[in-house]
């Protein structure tokens, strides 16, 4: 009877077990399946790891085949954590293919202590395992590290955190070629923008100089870290118009004729017609900045006269950013500013020309779009 009456114990357990798992990997399933951003997706699935396998902490980590690197995120909103594929745990299981259960990492010579002695942590148990694409490829690895409660992990945990690399592997392989797509694009829309100021004979560092001014001061002025970073990739898109402007225009070294200027206005709208019917976010955001950029906050700009908060807030930010920055740099009809006469315009222009609000933080952060600049300045 006490035999029987342990089994029925031991199998209650195991079945309260098992519905516990369940229930933890239904829930971060329904997470994952409404996650667009590839930075949280990994975040959760460590998540999931953890509580799976009952580890202190863990981390997926994914192949950069072409850089010979894999790279995670320590939080959100950090940047990428990127390390040799060919470094410790993690690169051997990449290499190899192979499964590790280490149960105490100080007793294998490929452990790097470096980081336990920096920060007082103290690595036991490690579980590390490859993960796959449905065609066999191994694109990353899970890393759980101390087993709570034991020396260290279990065949079974082995057991479920392949069913969990499995699964990660089914979720991150459209992941990863959505941001290669989304990279791809980023890049086509900065040689464009590079493309557009070429025709007014300016440098690819122009555009560069102005993404970096947009991304800096939209986050000052408290824009979330998604909306700052898509004004940083479309901003480089501001002047794409210019390059259905006339020559005898747009290189003209004295002033413009009314006749002429007016011609050159139409850049705005000429750059709002490539991108307005696109479906893409970062598209549509770049058909606003080139609409937009030259509106002004008293409505006397062009081309719509648009005014105050009527103006979108990307074209509002793009507008203080190219403008400091077309101030500060030679141009084939006038030589660069010195600061202080550019501090002097952008307080003159305060509520005129550019939101005072957006003038006051640059003004008040000009030592960092000063490093910005010289960071991206014209050389040669």
């Amino acid at each position: 009877m006490i035999n029987q009456h342990t089994r029925e114990v031991n199998r209650s357990k195991g079945a309260a077990n098992s519905d516990i798992l369940l229930a933890t990997i239904f829930e971060y399933m329904g997470k994952m399946s409404l996650e667009t951003d590839i930075h949280k997706m990994l975040l959760l699935l460590a998540d999931l790891g953890t509580k799976l396998v009952q580890a202190d902490r863990c981390t997926v980590w994914l192949h950069n085949r072409d850089r010979h690197t894999v790279w995670t995120v320590a939080g959100h909103g950090v940047e990428r954590i990127s390390i040799p594929d060919t470094s410790g745990f993690v690169g051997r299981s990449i290499q190899t293919g192979v499964t590790l259960n280490i149960g105490d990492a100080y007793l294998d010579e490929h452990f790097n202590k470096t980081v336990d002695l920096e920060t007082g942590y103290r690595t036991r148990s490690i579980l590390c395992m490859p993960i796959s694409n449905q065609e066999g490829t191994i694109i990353g690895a899970f890393q759980a590290i101390n087993k709570i409660g034991m020396p260290s992990f279990t065949a079974n945990d082995e057991k479920i955190l392949t069913f969990a690399a499995t699964y990660a592997g089914k979720s991150l392989e459209s992941f990863l070629l959505q941001d290669e797509l989304a990279e791809t694009q980023k890049e086509i829309i900065e040689t464009l923008g590079e493309l557009g100021e070429s025709r007014s004979q300016e440098t690819g560092n122009h555009v560069k100089r102005v993404a970096e001014y947009s991304y800096a001061l939209a986050k000052l002025a408290g824009l979330p870290e998604e909306e700052a970073m898509e004004l940083r990739y479309a901003s480089p898109m501001h002047d794409i118009g210019k390059v259905a402007i006339p020559d005898a225009i747009l290189l003209k070294p004295g002033k413009l004729t009314d006749a002429e200027y007016e011609t050159m206005k139409k850049h705005a709208v000429y750059g709002y017609e490539i991108f307005r019917k696109s479906g893409r976010q970062l598209l549509k955001t770049a058909a606003i900045i080139a609409h937009q950029h030259h509106e002004r906050w008293d409505g006397q700009g062009y081309p719509s006269g648009l005014k105050e908060d009527g103006i979108h807030v990307y074209g509002r930010i793009t507008a203080v950013a190219d403008v400091f920055d077309a101030l500060g740099s030679d141009r084939v009809y006038k030589k660069a500013w010195p600061l202080e006469k550019i501090k002097a315009y952008f307080l003159e222009q305060r509520d005129r020309q550019f939101e005072g609000r957006l003038v006051d933080l640059f003004l008040d952060h000009l030592d960092e779009f000063l490093a910005i600049r010289n960071k991206y300045a014209d050389r040669g």
